[in-house]
């Protein structure tokens, strides 16, 4: 057993799972750095954890796969004797914008809600008799595609929009005995996005989610990791919430106001 709080963050070689998992390190976390294929990433994300202070585990796994999460979890457990945070960061999507249907197909749409819905679900359930017995926290990382139905595919969107609602549904399921939130960015200066859209395709989309920002800013991966952070470890009487972390881009942008009568 350890005194030291656990958290397990999935997809936490790169981005933001990998700035959670350090600023969680920080705080006076042990944490499992879960990672799927970017092993030399998720090697270097460990090490600035342990140079934080933390006692960590890193495990390959796929989220898809019930197994996987039962075998993360059971390492935790074996490892630490306790499990206090899961972050539900694994993440995939197609890069083939909202409108293009035809390049879909079932094997996509599957694969997306495998990792994005199913795998969150199926972490939840092997972290759940664990979590409880320490009053712990579930933060799974959403979208605002989910809340506004926009977002780099259909799959992607609906992934992210079932997630939402399963967040609710889980918030009242394990209350009182876990707290259970999502945070939903926007465009994320990541990686993640310029692998997806190319350099040229992210610098054209930041400028556009930044001119119809009211904050005229887009998250970075520090910001969206803070967010997950103060959810985790604060937030003590916040269940049930889809935290919008979008510079306001849901509100319709600055300009979206009734203008005031001419003098």
């Amino acid at each position: 057993m350890t005194e030291r709080k656990v958290a397990i963050i999935t997809g936490s070689g790169t981005g933001v799972g990998a700035a959670t998992a350090l600023l969680l390190s920080q705080h006076g976390y042990n944490v499992l750095i879960n990672y799927s294929r970017s092993e030399t990433e998720a090697q270097a994300s460990q090490a600035d954890c342990q140079a934080a202070g933390a006692d960590t585990l890193l495990m390959q796994g796929d989220v898809a796969q019930d197994s996987d999460c039962r075998a993360l979890t059971q390492a935790a457990i074996d490892k630490w004797g306790r499990i206090d945070a899961l972050v539900n960061n694994a993440g995939i999507s197609t890069f083939t914008g909202a409108a293009n249907w035809e390049v879909l197909d079932m094997d996509t749409f599957s694969r997306i809600y495998a990792v994005n819905t199913v795998g969150a679900f199926q972490m939840v359930r092997a972290c759940a008799p664990h979590l409880k017995m320490q009053q712990g926290s579930v933060v799974n990382v959403s979208s605002i595609a989910g809340s506004l139905g926009i977002g780099s595919s259909v799959p992607y969107i609906a992934s992210k929009g079932a997630l939402n609602s399963m967040t609710l549904y889980l918030a009242r399921a394990l209350a009182p005995d876990i707290r259970v939130n999502a945070v939903c960015p926007g465009l994320i200066t990541s990686r993640w996005f310029v692998d997806g859209l190319g350099q040229a395709g992210f610098e054209k989309v930041k400028a556009m989610a930044e001119s119809i920002a009211p904050l005229e800013r887009a998250s970075s991966t520090e910001d969206v990791a803070e967010a997950i952070v103060w959810l985790t470890t604060s937030a003590r009487t916040v269940t049930g919430e889809l935290l919008l972390l979008d510079g306001g881009i849901h509100l319709g942008g600055s300009k979206a106001q009734v203008p005031s009568k001419p003098a």
